[in-house]
Formats: C-alpha cells, structure tokens, sequence
C-alpha cells in the first residue's frame, strides 16, 4: 500500500493505493496517526480512488482515525470508493458514522 499526502486549508487527505489488508494496516494506521499529529489537522479526507481491496482490518483503520479525532472534536469522511471497497463498508454499518462522498470535490466543499 502507498499512500500520499495533501494538506487542503485545514484538511489532510490521505490518497489510498493499493490493497487495504491486514498485511499493511498498522504501517497505514502508524503513518495517518503520524501525520495527524505532526499538522495538529483534525480533518481527515481518506481517498480510495486507487484501493484495489480491503478487508476488515481497513474497517479498522477507518474506525480508529475517527476515534482519534472524534476524541479532538474532529471529523473523518471517506471518498472515491470503488463499489467493491464499498460493499465492504456498507457491511460494517459504517456509513452511520462516517460519511462517504462521490469525489474529493464533494469532500472538501461539505466538510
């Protein structure tokens, strides 16, 4: 899994690629939290344009980003996800925690 960076006004977005298993969630997990804490951002927009496959444990990372900043009084949402990945999510329940939108566009302008 790659992942790249972007700070957007006081959003870090987090660009996802590749497979979201459990082969590379703690070095994505350590990453973002490493990141977040640096900036001192408390938005994060995670895209999945480029995430081939997930499974639990990218349930995992999503969940505990969330926890994280929901404990900073900040937010997570989700973008991009192709219709694998998001069968996925909608499997969990996650969506009534977290919102998911189209495109990034549509992240940074309702967020």
């Amino acid at each position: 899994m790659y992942l790249k960076f972007e700070n957007e006004k006081d959003t870090l977005i987090v660009y996802l690629m590749g497979e979201l298993d459990h082969h590379s969630a703690e070095e994505v997990r350590t990453k973002i939290d490493d990141r977040l804490d640096r900036s001192g951002i408390t938005k994060l927009i995670m895209d999945f344009t480029n995430v081939t496959f997930m499974d639990s444990s990218g349930i995992g990372v999503v969940i505990g980003r969330f926890k994280k900043l929901s404990l900073k009084k900040g937010e997570v949402c989700i973008a991009n996800v192709n219709s694998s990945v998001k069968r996925v999510f909608e499997l969990s329940g996650m969506f009534k925690i977290i919102k998911l939108y189209e495109n990034l566009e549509q992240a940074l302008s309702n967020f």
